[in-house]
């Protein structure tokens, strides 16, 4: 504890001090007397004057998982090892952990007693958070002094991105062997009605249809398409970003990417995660419980890297980016790496869908002409980079804070019936 005078000792004695001094410039004795009362006050405040207690304080977190937005109550045990009239406790969160009441008021705490404190803590951005930190305030006799304090405790609670519910999703172009539910273009066996045609050898006699062969006098069999599982890459920009943090480019990224992974997964499809920055990260594709774990960890772990360094998709390890995986790039497309990594991965025939986290929406109103002038430019480069993408076969939405997720994959789920490359489910 760390002691120190209030300003109420200081108002006294400078009172009892330009008193005194006003006695004794004026030839006044009864300012003197008008300066005891405050004087007696101040002496007997140092005259019962104590050693500092000693502040003990436990945080207990009620679990270690959590989504953004949630209300917590976390629990705190203070324990003294002298009497307290009045004890001032302040939870301080880092930087976007959280809001918590600012300072928490705790009356007569006896020694030996602990006072069990609970507080609503409401959690912000994602993350991981690994430290807390209290300030304790005791308020000595008479209010001369204060008992300043603090404790910092070590604990793990990961705040995982609170994900949009979607309807539907973008069908990948092209399937995997492994069974699905996403109905492939081969025939095989399924149950997906696929065509009628003649009879083969080798074709199983449960499979033939009767009402067709009595018209025309010959075997035909129905034709059906299996069902399968597709491969699915989120490509996050991590080279740049821009806004406020916990409403920036790479939050409505990370919040898109955790939706995305939920529903494809829900689906039975496979999902790899694969943040493309300064720092190289990935996550190989896979399926079920465990996979939607381990890529929600991943993306709370997801933060910009800064580096010069160029980087390519050559730097991605074999096997992280199947050949036939669909691949949903989240980026605002600013930093050039991120931008040749996307036409490099379209000249090697991925299907991409590109999900633009539009930069103009996190930036503030335009101040004069010359910006203004600057801005339109800046937006007509932009719009020629994505008409490149679309001639590439990519298709292009924009996904920004005015703008929800849901709109993005229908408007992307159009552009690929127009374009005639899958059918959405």
């Amino acid at each position: 504890m760390k002691r120190s005078a209030t300003p109420k000792l200081h108002a006294y004695l400078l009172l009892v001090g330009l008193l005194l001094v006003a006695a004794w410039g004026a030839r006044r004795p009864e300012l003197a007397l008008l300066a005891a009362p405050f004087a007696v006050v101040v002496v007997l405040g140092l005259a019962q004057l104590e050693e500092a207690a000693h502040i003990e304080a436990d945080l207990e977190m009620p679990r270690d998982r959590a989504l953004e937005g949630e209300e917590l109550m976390v629990a705190i045990s203070l324990r003294t090892d002298r009497p307290v009239e009045l004890l001032e406790l302040a939870l301080a969160l880092p930087e976007n952990a959280g809001s918590a009441p600012s300072t928490v008021a705790v009356e007569s705490l006896r020694p030996g007693e602990m006072r069990r404190i609970e507080m609503p803590l409401i959690l912000g951005r994602w993350g991981v958070l690994t430290s807390a930190k209290a300030e304790t305030r005791v308020l000595g006799r008479l209010g001369f002094f204060v008992d300043r304090g603090s404790a910092t405790w070590r604990f793990t609670l990961r705040v995982y991105p609170r994900a949009e519910t979607l309807r539907a999703i973008v069908a990948p172009r092209d399937t995997q062997p492994s069974a699905g539910n996403l109905v492939a273009r081969g025939v095989g066996s399924g149950i997906e009605f696929s065509e009628v045609r003649p009879f083969h050898a080798g074709d199983e006699q449960r499979h033939v249809n009767w009402r067709v062969t009595a018209r025309r006098g010959e075997l035909w069999v129905n034709a059906r398409r299996p069902e399968r599982n597709a491969d699915l890459i989120l490509f996050l920009d991590t080279f740049t970003d821009i806004g406020v943090p916990g409403d920036a480019a790479l939050d409505v990224a990370v919040r898109a990417a955790s939706a995305l992974a939920q529903r494809y997964l829900r689906e039975r499809d496979r999902v790899g995660v694969i943040g493309f920055g300064g720092t190289l990260r990935w996550l190989r594709p896979g399926t079920g419980v465990r996979q939607l774990y381990q890529i929600s960890e991943a993306l709370i772990a997801t933060q910009v890297s800064f580096s010069y360094a160029w980087k390519d998709v050559s730097f991605i390890p074999r096997g992280t980016m199947p050949s036939q995986a669909t691949v949903v790039a989240l980026s605002p497309l600013i930093d050039e790496r991120y931008v040749q990594a996307l036409f490099d991965l379209l000249r090697r025939r991925f299907d991409v869908c590109i999900l633009e986290v539009a930069p103009e929406s996190f930036l503030a109103p335009a101040r004069n002409e010359r910006e203004r002038l600057a801005r339109r430019i800046w937006l007509l480069e932009r719009e020629t980079l994505l008409d490149r993408y679309r001639e590439l076969g990519a298709s292009v939405v924009s996904l920004g804070n005015r703008r929800t997720l849901e709109s993005a994959v229908d408007e992307t789920l159009r552009f690929r019936r127009q374009a005639r490359l899958v059918v959405g489910r």
